[in-house]
């Protein structure tokens, strides 16, 4: 009993201090879906329970010379290869790409973008917030680890890139419209709770876009054929109708990405139907691997 009793109390000061742990109990899966589903209904969308977007092929948008990395950690919070390719290669495609990340990491996304992009600008918590928030140190040490100048990151990145910009702030109250610039590419993977997902959504899609921006998130699913619910509620509900229609899947990866119809067009990119799980495969990949 008294075991019961501590373990409550423990989970309540949990809740207290991480407010988001609430959604956990009051809002399981059932209830993301049904958000998900009202808001594809009034945009006029098909609903499916699973990745609930339609599809673009990942080997229509990732171009032959951007299926390999140079820098790839295969450690735990990290993108799969085919989303840092997929990134890699919309870079290379938009000319003269100004580049703009949430949620930096081990800066892995960020050097392998600055390997085709223009100039690369990531946004993360600043080190004293991170502690702030009571976590590692040896976690906030490796922010960066591949993209800020360092020499052990000079160890494994000995090929030239453009140049890697480091912002530091939280993206519930940072000056987006300060920055007074629009970004060709954005990758959003930062805080991946609903409220955070919406808030990141609303304020690049009002601040950083141009009408040919591409924005992509990461971990909108699970797995490539498995949906994340609570992430793609809360791009859906950061979004207007009109955007919603240029959401799409991209296969074979855990990113879900806003494609303009202009590059649609230009292209001569596909639109697919929702997979549906389990998927028959359609492409098979060869994957070899290099440790240095």
């Amino acid at each position: 009993m008294f075991s019961k009793i501590n373990k409550f109390f423990q989970a309540f000061k949990a809740i207290v201090k991480n407010p988001w742990l609430l959604n956990h109990v009051l809002e399981d899966d059932v209830v993301w879906e049904n958000r998900i589903k009202k808001i594809l209904n009034d945009a006029k969308l098909p609903i499916m329970p699973q990745l609930g977007l339609r599809s673009l092929s990942w080997h229509e948008l990732v171009s032959e010379d951007s299926r390999e990395l140079n820098i790839y950690a295969i450690l735990d919070g990290g993108s799969l290869p085919t989303d840092l390719m997929l990134l890699k290669s919309l870079a290379s495609k938009i000319p003269h790409c100004d580049y703009f990340e949430i949620g930096t990491w081990r800066g892995e996304s960020a050097v392998n973008v600055a390997e085709t992009a223009e100039s690369v600008t990531t946004l993360n918590l600043s080190a004293q917030q991170m502690q702030e928030m009571g976590w590692d140190k040896k976690y906030i040490d490796l922010h960066g680890f591949f993209s800020k100048p360092s020499s052990k990151k000079d160890a494994f990145v000995a090929f030239k890139h453009s140049p890697i910009f480091h912002l530091d702030g939280n993206t519930a109250n940072f000056d987006f419209a300060g920055l007074n610039k629009k970004y060709d590419l954005i990758f959003i993977d930062g805080d991946h709770h609903f409220e955070m997902v919406k808030n990141d959504t609303i304020r690049v899609m009002s601040h950083l876009v141009h009408d040919k921006t591409i924005v992509v998130w990461h971990d909108y699913a699970h797995s490539p054929e498995k949906a994340r619910l609570e992430v793609m509620a809360g791009i859906f509900e950061g979004l207007s109708i009109n955007q919603l229609n240029q959401v799409y899947h991209v296969q074979h990866t855990l990113c879900a990405i806003y494609l303009p119809d202009y590059w649609l067009k230009e292209w001569g990119v596909q639109v697919h139907e929702i997979i549906q799980q389990p998927h028959q495969p359609e492409h098979v990949f060869s994957v070899s691997v290099k440790a240095d």
